[in-house]
This record gives structure tokens, sequence and C-alpha cells, in this order.
């Protein structure tokens, strides 16, 4: 596979939970290419490596949800316990506990996939951020542009000046009424 595609499908796999970015225990044996048990043993004969905010188990009400939303089934041949999850930082120092070529190649681009996210969690925020900004900017150049349109708008109607008086002499006369004849012989009104 190529380094993309690697990349693509390790960043699938992370989810977040407690506010954390992490990746499930089986996740990532599946990505180290052990058996989630291995991992997890190497996990306990290292304990004092992996720290609550390297590694924790999920609590039952979390792994219930996360069975929901992923459609594992609880039948027989599954989990008994709530599985483990890894941070970006636990799940290097499980590279570094399994000791495999394998795990030691993928940790590579488990932390470029972390790296990713976090990122890309930047630019939102950023981004977010930046939006506000402009939004509050073109708030105040509304009001303001309503103000001066308001402000502009009597001097843009007709000026209201009394009428012109016409200058000169000006006879009023009553139009007389004309009357012409038509070829027919009636008389018509002009």
């Amino acid at each position: 596979m190529t380094e993309a595609v690697v990349e693509k499908d390790v960043t699938s796999r992370i989810i977040a939970i407690r506010g954390q970015k992490v990746i499930l225990d089986r996740d990532l044996a599946d990505i180290y290419d052990v058996e989630t048990g291995a991992l997890n043993r190497a996990v306990k004969r290292n304990s004092r490596r992996f720290p609550e905010d390297f590694c924790f188990r999920l609590t039952s009400s979390e792994d219930d949800a996360l069975r929901c939303q992923s459609g594992i089934s609880k039948g027989r041949g599954g989990r008994r316990y709530p599985p483990y999850v890894f941070t970006e930082h636990g799940a290097i120092m499980a590279a570094s506990v399994l000791r495999s070529r394998k795990a030691e190649e993928m940790s590579l681009f488990v932390v470029r996939a972390f790296v990713k996210m976090r990122d890309q969690l930047v630019a939102t925020k950023e981004s977010a951020r930046r939006l506000a900004e402009i939004e509050k900017q073109l708030v105040l150049h509304d009001t303001a542009l309503i103000d001066l349109y308001e402000k502009i708008r009597p001097l843009l109607q007709p000026p209201k000046y009394p009428p012109k008086k016409r200058i000169g002499f000006n006879v009023k006369e009553k139009r007389s009424p004309y009357r012409t004849r038509r070829k027919s012989g009636k008389e018509v009104n002009g």
C-alpha cells in the first residue's frame, strides 16, 4: 500500500472520546500487525510507561455507546472487558514496547495521522475565529452604511421649490370651441 492509503486508513480509525483523539486497542493491534491480546499484555507488563494520558480503559457506558455506533456484537466470542484506547503518545509508546519491525514502521503513520488531525483541528478553529472577526466587521460596516444612507437620502430627493412664475406677457383666453364638418354633413365639436 502507498503511504497516503496507509495514512488515510490510520486516520479513519482515530475517534474522539472524552475530548481526546484516540485509537482503539484492536485497531492499533491491527495496524501494528499483532493480536489485540498481545498488545494489551505488553501494555500491562509495562504499565509504568502508560499513564492515563497515554492509555486508558473505556467505561462500560462508553463501550456500549461505541458498540452501538460501530455495530459490534456482544455475543459469544466477543470481548469480555471494555477496550483500551491509546492517545497519540500512547500509540507511539505501544510501538516501542512491542519491539517489532512492523510496529516501528507503522508508528510513523500513526504519528502522522494524529498530527494531521491536530493540524486540521487548529485550522478549523482558526477559520472559525477569522469568520467571527469578519462577521463582526460586517455588522459594523452594515450599521455604518445604514447610518450613512439615512443621512444621504434627503440629499437624493429633488428639492421642493415653489412653482416658478412665468416671466412675460401671458394671456389666458378661454378656448373657443371649433367646429368642423365632416363629409357626411354632420358637425363635430373639437
